[in-house]
């Protein structure tokens, strides 16, 4: 079932972000960004048609006999913006992504989530619309993401910045609490166990589905269970 989009989720969300005791992380090795959760309303039925191909962008990754990359049936009441990220880009093209990006020098956080949010989807939201942030994620391509929840108000109207993003979705919050989510596997390259969170037909790797796990447990269920150990699957390395 959908999740309305209306005031009694802005404060539930916004409550259990005040109450929990964020994970930050300080490691000098690595360069600090953020990303933004920005929540939207969305209807049934509206899920958007990608303009390029499946095969053009999953790139030969490996898929269960359950899925096929798409993004399907997703949309329908309180939801987030997500981003397929441009194939033509040097790093992590072709991915699914939270709107975001590196810090300039002199930002915080909620400066560069809401500046990139502008930026790669045309949405200029003001800080007061922030609801709070969640657990820095270190990631194995040198950076500390510290995600920014934000309040988007409506449905919003997502201009892509077509050099940066393909396309933006609505996926609905209840895709997050589907009965087969979270996946964990096991890599022989790591101890950590790796998490995928299946959205419409696709798996959302870490360090997006560790973000998008933990705006489920502790956003909208109020848990405060860490998931800065939960590893990405290699192709996520880089």
């Amino acid at each position: 079932m959908t999740i309305p989009y209306d005031d009694g989720l802005r404060a539930r969300v916004q409550e259990h972000l005040a109450g929990h005791d964020r994970r930050t992380v300080s490691d000098p090795t690595k360069r600090h960004a953020a990303v933004a959760v920005v929540l939207v309303d969305s209807v049934v039925g509206e899920d958007r048609v990608d303009p390029a191909p499946v095969d053009d962008w999953i790139a030969g990754r490996p898929m269960p006999e359950d899925l096929d990359g798409r993004m399907v049936n997703v949309s329908g009441g309180a939801a987030f913006l997500l981003c397929r990220r441009a194939s033509r880009l040097s790093t992590h093209s072709a991915q699914w992504a939270l709107p975001g990006g590196r810090l300039d020098p002199g930002e915080t956080a909620v400066d560069a989530a809401l500046r990139e949010l502008d930026e790669e989807v045309g949405v200029d939201l003001p800080e007061s619309a922030v609801l709070g942030l969640l657990d820095d994620y270190p990631t194995r391509s040198g950076y500390v993401i510290t995600p920014v929840v934000v309040w988007g108000g409506g449905r919003l109207d997502p201009r892509p910045a077509p050099e940066e993003v393909v396309a933006v979705y609505r996926v609905g919050l209840h895709q997050l609490q589907r009965d087969d989510s979270p996946r964990f596997i096991s890599i022989p390259e790591s101890p950590r166990p790796v998490v995928q969170l299946p959205l419409g037909h696709d798996l959302i790797h870490a360090p997006t589905g560790a973000v998008l796990l933990q705006l489920r447990w502790l956003g909208l269920e109020g848990r405060h269970d860490a998931v800065d150990g939960l590893e990405q699957p290699v192709f996520a390395w880089r």
